[in-house]
């Protein structure tokens, strides 16, 4: 059985238990949390909060993209959170490639069309963990999406011990 079925099978037996669904939209703590989608970061669990408290926006290395502030925009706009943690973490597969290494693999494996349609995407790798955090927070603070008086943080998820440690 493929791992996609088995996951539908699971989610059977959670649906079967599932008594959460009168939460409201909005989250109940106002904020929202960008971190990577790193199989390894349970985010709730990890910042204390419950189904229904925070947004949770994933991507890879949990970067400022142009739809992450789409959905930022949306989050604070429409649905009222007033904070926003750009969560990083250690051991983070970003911190592994270039640009240029996802271009070659992409040519070899996929062929010249692909490596072209590659070539326009900057897929954001970085050499310095907290430095990234504090490009994207800054990156954030200085958006005109994104209001002045939401309030930015950053941090650094440890992957080994759990613990969440803010970058100034």
């Amino acid at each position: 059985m493929s791992e996609v079925k088995k996951l539908f099978e699971a989610n059977r037996t959670y649906a079967s238990q599932f008594s959460q669904g009168q939460l409201p939209i909005p989250p109940a703590r106002k904020v929202a949390v960008l971190t990577c989608m790193d199989a390894r970061i349970d985010p709730l669990r990890a910042l204390g909060a419950d189904l229904g408290d925070i947004h949770v926006i994933r991507n890879a290395g949990g970067r400022v993209t142009e739809d992450a502030i789409r959905s930022l925009v949306i989050s604070e706009q429409l649905l009222g959170t007033q904070e926003i943690l750009v969560l990083h973490h250690t051991d983070c597969g970003m911190l592994t490639f270039r640009n240029e290494d996802l271009y070659d693999k992409i040519s070899r494996r996929l062929g010249p069309d692909s490596a072209k349609a590659a070539s326009n995407i900057d897929f954001l790798p970085f050499t310095d963990l907290e430095q990234s955090v504090r490009d994207d927070v800054e990156t954030l603070r200085n958006s005109p999406l994104i209001p002045s008086d939401v309030l930015v943080y950053g941090a650094v998820y440890d992957v080994h011990t759990g613990e969440v440690i803010p970058v100034s």
